[in-house]
């Protein structure tokens, strides 16, 4: 697929500088670009590797020109990446019908636009939107109401009475919708509690590969509109998580907990069961999140504190080997000194 800069620029709405009708072919990073390529930069150094390369046109955020190339100036390059990309990489396109190799529940209902790959099993009373694509190997638990523009990769596993909106993804080996964890101790055994809620997840979120999201005990688990999920996150029973939240990789939820709008869990970090995040509240890595967050609140660490606090404790922390070096030369000091008065 061509295009010409000019064109290119018009679906970014940036300004070119230069050559408007050489042709652009691909896009790719200054160092693995050839010509007929579209590269970009938003900073100096990136610039001066992106004019050095083979590159036929440059995508920039600043006053950047170049002598040699074609240039699309946008206010911020990173944005207009994005929205290119699928521009010049096109996802494929299932074909519409149900495989062979699929069972269907005969009540279920699937639109005749979605796709249903080999291997997969939709059980009762299962709703699949128009243009909704189940690859391979997905198992769709009775009473599950699946949007449209759903997009399920291999070996997606989602339990009973689950409900996802439109325009979800969500990638290989996830489970959706598995008993959330819940036992009681009861004559010297633990007793399991029954977990008979369920997952709603709503439109245009994306979650990662070999990720767990627990059903609730009671009510839902609740995934709100935007919100992007790493790969191996665990969500627990009756979770909230609010919308266009950020959560990356190997993230544990405890139970009930609750996160506002536009909440970011870096990775690695554990959030305790029944707390409640604010709005726009952040976790820096590998924290234990034992308390609240209030809204626009950043916390980091083990136990997590507020990030200034924290800072402070690291800062101490380093700090603690020429402390204790110079403690004991005091001690060895105040010993020499009883010694003579002695």
């Amino acid at each position: 697929m061509s295009f010409t800069v000019a064109q290119i620029a018009e679906k970014i709405r940036g300004e070119v500088i230069g050559n408007g009708e050489m042709p652009l072919t691909g896009f790719a990073s200054a160092d693995n670009a050839r010509p007929g390529d579209l590269t970009f930069a938003d900073k100096e150094e990136y610039f001066l590797a992106a004019e050095a390369s083979p590159a036929t046109a440059i995508l920039v955020s600043g006053p950047f020109v170049s002598a040699s190339k074609a240039v699309i100036r946008v206010p911020n390059a990173r944005v207009a990446v994005a929205r290119l990309l699928p521009v010049f990489f096109p996802p494929d396109e299932a074909p519409q019908g149900i495989h062979p190799g699929a069972e269907i529940a005969p009540s279920a209902q699937i639109d005749a636009t979605a796709h249903v790959g080999p291997g997969c099993v939709v059980g009762p009373r299962v709703k699949i939107g128009a243009r909704s694509v189940l690859m391979a190997g997905n198992h769709i638990g009775r009473d599950c109401q699946i949007g449209d523009d759903v997009c399920l990769y291999p070996n997606v596993v989602v339990y009973a009475r689950t409900q996802i909106g439109h325009r979800v993804a969500i990638h290989a080996g996830t489970v959706i919708g598995s008993d959330g964890y819940g036992y009681v101790f009861d004559e010297g055994k633990h007793r399991k509690v029954l977990q008979v809620g369920n997952v709603v997840i709503h439109d245009d979120v994306e979650i990662g590969a070999n990720s767990a999201i627990d059903r609730g005990a009671l009510g839902s688990t609740v995934i709100g509109a935007g919100t992007k999920i790493d790969n191996l996150v665990h969500v627990a029973h009756n979770v909230v998580i609010g919308r266009n939240c950020l959560v990356m990789g190997q993230v544990g939820f405890a139970g009930s907990t609750k996160l506002g709008d536009y909440c970011v869990i870096a990775s690695q970090s554990g959030i305790a069961g029944h707390l409640k995040l604010g709005h726009q509240a952040t976790v820096g890595a590998k924290s234990g999140v034992m308390r609240d967050v209030p809204d626009k609140g950043t916390v980091l660490g083990i136990p997590a504190a507020p990030d200034k606090q924290a800072k402070r404790q690291f800062i101490a922390i380093q700090q603690l080997p020429d402390l204790i070096r110079r403690t004991r030369e005091l001690e060895k000091q105040v010993a020499e000194l009883l010694a003579k008065l002695k």
